[in-house]
């Protein structure tokens, strides 16, 4: 193999471009960004950079010096691929062919019709951060969060820090859609406990101002008087580029359980979609965590299509986590489609606790706020499809 190209300049493909590098990958090696910047650190951008509290270039991330050879091609955008070939074609019209690719182009923020107007937020890019954060230095400032994902919790929780007004919409309950309604109503709980106006079963259905945002309109027919929105309802995978490559695309590039997509080809982080064969799921997983370890897998993947050794499957137990109002909230596992949570450790009602989801007789994952170590006994439970019974013990133990 003596060329490979990193379609994405994120931390999964820095990672992969690292691991390349260390598993005694010699040849050209050249790594694509979109945006201007070398890759950065995406968590401070809700926190951090959007309380004007670090410098934007403090999100930088640290380049081995082992990349000192790799060709950093930023502002430019890959347009097409052709997977027979792997020949990739950018926008000024360029094309070029590579013996291995590595996709790792991310995910875009989901937008509304109508928000193209100033004080209407997305967050994914330091600019954007940089947008919403001098939004939020106004003292006056009224922001309605559009949407309770992560995102969206960590920005209203970030406004609140700093004084300012907050209503929260959301369909069911916040993250409700990841940890189900039992949890989300928790955290609405905790965003109502800390000053923020969580609306339930209620959406944006207009963004109204000559210019800048003035008012939105809701789906109940009433209206808030703000001048600020974030919309933090999901991102897509950034994958249209690849239509007609002969990849699968769905929902994101469509892998195999070793993170392959096709001959040569290999896709890590927001965009891959592969069948984690720890807990049967197939689909893609959006957290810094996962970015990291599929980065650093998909490239020893890339290098076994040379005659390396072969990682087998990527199969990881995912870990996440969100800090909000001074409380680290962080989940191992998959809660998706669980058939009961069950709180070991305090309650839904306290600021600290451990809680548990079972699917069928297996535990699936584990939950806890203010408690890092409780929350770490139940990792290698994880890894090694610990049943409901065991957990259970361990818990009272």
């Amino acid at each position: 193999m003596q060329s490979v190209i990193i379609i994405g300049a994120s931390l999964a493909g820095l990672n992969a471009a690292e691991t390349l590098r260390r598993e005694g990958y010699v040849g050209r090696l050249l790594v694509v960004g979109e945006e201007p910047h070398l890759p950065y650190d995406r968590p401070p951008l809700s926190k951090e950079i959007a309380r004007g509290e670090w410098p934007v270039e403090r999100t930088a991330l640290d380049i081995d010096a082992i990349l000192d050879d790799v060709e950093w091609r930023l502002s430019t955008k890959a347009t097409a691929l052709e997977a027979l070939t792997r020949t990739v074609t950018f926008a000024d019209g360029s094309r070029e062919s590579y013996d291995g690719i590595i996709i790792a182009t991310g995910a875009a923020p989901r937008r509304l019709a109508g928000d193209a107007m100033s004080g209407v937020h997305v967050l994914r890019t330091r600019e954007d951060a940089v947008g919403l954060g001098a939004d939020l230095a106004r003292p006056d400032a009224h922001i309605v969060i559009v949407g309770g994902g992560f995102i969206g919790q960590e920005v209203a929780a970030s406004a609140r820090k700093l004084g300012r007004r907050v209503t929260m919409l959301e369909a069911v309950a916040p993250a409700a859609h990841v940890l189900g309604c039992e949890m989300g109503e928790m955290l609405a709980a905790l965003h109502r406990r800390n000053g923020v106006d969580v609306r339930l079963g209620v959406a944006a259905t207009a963004f109204e101002g000559e210019g800048r945002l003035k008012r939105v309109q809701l789906s109940d027919g009433t209206a808030i008087d703000a001048d600020v929105a974030l919309l933090g309802i999901g991102v897509v995978p950034n994958s249209d580029w690849l239509e007609g490559s002969g990849l699968t695309i769905e929902n994101g590039v469509l892998c195999d359980e070793s993170c392959l997509a096709a001959p040569g080809i290999v896709a890590c982080g927001d965009v891959a979609c592969w069948p984690n064969l720890r807990n049967g799921e197939t689909r893609r997983i959006e957290h810094w965590d996962n970015a990291l370890r599929q980065g650093e897998h998909a490239a020893k993947r890339l290098l076994a299509e040379a005659g390396g050794d072969h990682p087998g499957p990527y199969a990881p137990v995912p870990w996440f986590w969100t800090d909000q109002y001074g409380q680290k909230l962080q989940l191992l596992g998959s809660p998706v489609s669980h058939d009961e949570l069950r709180f070991v450790i305090g309650s839904s009602g306290e600021d600290k606790f451990v809680a548990l989801y079972r699917r069928g007789d297996r535990l699936t994952a584990a939950i806890a706020m203010g408690l890092p170590a409780k929350l770490n006994k139940f990792r290698k439970l994880l890894e090694n499809s610990a049943s409901w019974e065991e957990a259970l013990a361990i818990s009272a133990a």
